[in-house]
């Protein structure tokens, strides 16, 4: 049994429980992309559009989750321009992992060092909770350009009884997405997240 076979079949008790869970911080914006016709990429097959910017910030969504009040599937790009190096980007996700720990649950973390040109990565998998939805979210940390980034996946499900939804989705997309959010190498750079448009 792999790690995400043993981790969903005993995760049905602990989803309910993140249920009850607060996340830090409400979604509270909307967008109207009709002007928007080209997608700024494509994750896991799926073309992505620019919905908000603000501060380092950047949500893109599918055509479909243009209400960011209840969208399903999100990538969040966070510039930080602070992060210049590898003991700053570890310091960057152990805070997010410590965030992560106190509102919900982590199922994996990994850290990939420095090799030759190729620097240090990190990643963070989770599943916040807040009595509205459920959130899987698939954090990556790189250095890209001289800068820190955190690019973010994440997977709502809506509604208080949604855990044994969110087990079954972990299970059959986990393993794939965590492999694709690893390889993924057209991210964004820094420079043309700065240009977007900022609310």
């Amino acid at each position: 049994m792999n790690f995400w076979q043993r981790l969903t079949s005993g995760f049905f008790v602990i989803i309910w429980l993140l249920g009850t869970l607060a996340l830090p911080a409400a979604y509270a914006k909307t967008t109207d992309s009709s002007d928007q016709k080209v997608a700024e990429f494509s994750f896991d097959g799926v073309d992505y559009f620019h919905r908000w910017s603000k501060n380092g910030q950047n949500e893109f969504t599918p055509k479909a989750d243009g209400d960011l009040n209840r969208w399903n599937d999100m990538v969040t790009i966070n510039v930080l321009d602070v992060v210049k190096d590898g003991d700053q980007l570890a310091a960057t996700a152990n805070k997010v992992l410590s965030n992560y720990q106190d509102h919900g649950k982590v199922l994996r973390t990994d850290s990939k060092p420095k090799i030759g040109d190729h620097s240090a990565e990190h990643f963070i998998a989770a599943v916040l909770g807040d009595p509205a939805f459920l959130e899987a979210v698939f954090a990556r940390f790189i250095l890209v350009d001289g800068a820190g980034m955190v690019v973010v996946y994440s997977h709502r499900f809506y509604g208080q009884q949604v855990g044994p939804a969110m087990a079954v989705w972990l299970k059959e997309n986990g393993i794939r997405i965590d492999t694709i959010l690893m390889s993924w190498k057209d991210v964004p750079t820094s420079v043309a997240l700065k240009s977007m448009p900022q609310n």
